[in-house]
């Protein structure tokens, strides 16, 4: 319509050109507005709009409406689409709630929520409570992968941090992706010796996890350590009281035959050379139990039949940066290793040398044996190495950690059969981290 109220437009023909009868006033004064009015067709509800030209001056209205009959109409017949629609709708929300409820339920093995609840609160008691180290390592091995729980015996002895805990952080060892379960395994780290069981888990067939439990057995393997120099302490004095033996009855034979000054001389000239070896290893070793180990080993290797020598250059003052537990767990191992690989030889021998150069003790222990290669040295200081049966073989893994807590080294060099070399400073050194 024009602003002057007349019809450019209409349903009925016969109306256009006439003039508009309803208030247009909000809409000359430029307001859109809507209205309920009693119409040439019935009531009806319209509204009105002004229309400006670019230069913004007011060229015309607009009014459109629609009866409220139409309206009922149109509502009727959108009733049944909107009750279809949403009846639909309600039909899919109960039904995805049954399927997730269902899932739920089979995820969580049909436990309600507060069953869930008191489930967990056991399980962490439990898990915190336990005097082993639990961890569960997820079927996962990708490099981004997270151990799925971790208690705090577990954390202390591997040295975890809090928080979330990556799977690069669990030793390489006990990270074997292996199926068959592992018992009793023995696991060493710089200042620990742990006892690890592997046990896989499953679930309706299927792998979901490992399962490490996890002791400390460093205090027990201290201890067995000395227990095991005192066996050989005695095999020592059990093999000299049996070669006294000989001896005394070789002795009294001679004096029985009236060989009575070749008894003197053969008793005087045994006495000499073992009183020579004795005082020549305590003036040369500051410390007395790594003297009366080396001379253990010295008898032990004679009655397996292997030639233990000493050599003229072994000579070691004292060493402030171990101790002499830590010098027999050392010297003693390594000697027993190399006696143990050097009867495979025709002639067995092994040769020891422990002395200072340039600031660093030096033990070096050679033998007849075959030889180790690189990898296999590796491989003995990790986890423990030895062709031996059952359950032994952790030597050279435990000198390792004495190495390694010294800021030490051990190596494997070219001899006449095989020889291993230990390093270690003199002074008092702070262990690496």
């Amino acid at each position: 319509m024009a602003p002057d109220r007349t019809r450019f437009t209409h349903t009925s023909p016969e109306l256009i050109g006439q003039l508009f009868n309803g208030n247009i006033d909000r809409a000359l004064a430029g307001v859109t507005f809507t209205e309920t009015y009693a119409g040439s067709l019935g009531p009806s509800i319209r509204a009105v709009t002004p229309v400006y030209d670019s230069g913004g001056t007011l060229v015309g209205l607009v009014s459109a409406g629609v009866t409220r009959e139409q309206i009922s109409k149109q509502f009727a017949q959108s009733v049944p689409v909107i009750l279809f629609v949403a009846g639909g709708g309600l039909l899919a929300a109960l039904l995805s709630s049954l399927l997730v409820s269902r899932r739920i339920r089979r995820q969580t093995l049909g436990m309600a929520p507060d069953e869930l609840r008191t489930m967990y609160e056991h399980h962490d008691a439990v898990l915190h409570s336990i005097g082993e180290g639990l961890v569960v390592i997820g079927q996962g091995r990708s490099k981004d992968a997270r151990v799925d729980i971790v208690n705090d015996e577990a954390r202390r002895l591997l040295d975890l941090p809090d928080g979330p805990v990556p799977l690069s952080s669990i030793p390489e060892t006990m990270r074997v992706d292996d199926a068959s379960p592992a018992k009793d395994q023995v696991h060493l780290t710089d200042k620990r010796v742990l006892v690890v069981n592997q046990h896989p888990v499953e679930w309706e067939g299927n792998r979901i996890g490992t399962v490490l439990t996890i002791r400390d057995h460093t205090e027990l393997q201290n201890v067995l350590g000395e227990l095991d120099s005192v066996r050989s302490f005695a095999e020592s004095l059990r093999s000299q009281a049996h070669e006294s033996a000989n001896r005394l009855h070789t002795i009294i034979t001679m004096v029985e035959l009236g060989r009575n000054e070749d008894a003197v001389a053969f008793a005087t000239n045994e006495l000499r050379v073992s009183q020579q070896l004795i005082d020549r290893l305590m003036n040369a070793v500051h410390e007395p139990a790594l003297a009366a180990l080396l001379l253990g080993k010295m008898s032990e290797a004679t009655e397996r039949g292997v030639d233990l020598t000493i050599t003229e250059d072994t000579a070691l003052g004292p060493v402030p940066s171990l101790n002499a537990r830590e010098l027999v767990t050392l010297v003693g191992n390594l000697v027993d290793n190399a006696i143990d690989a050097s009867r495979a030889s025709e002639s067995p021998w092994v040769e020891v040398t422990v002395m200072e150069e340039d600031s660093m003790m030096v033990v070096a222990v050679a033998d007849s044996g075959p030889g180790m290669t690189p990898e296999a040295l590796e491989k003995a200081k990790g986890r423990g190495y030895s062709t031996k049966s059952g359950s032994r073989g952790l030597g050279l893994a435990l000198v390792s950690q004495v190495v390694k807590r010294h800021g030490g080294t051990l190596t494997s060099e070219p001899a006449m059969g095989s020889m291993l070399v230990v390093r270690i400073p003199l002074r008092e050194a702070e262990a690496p981290r």
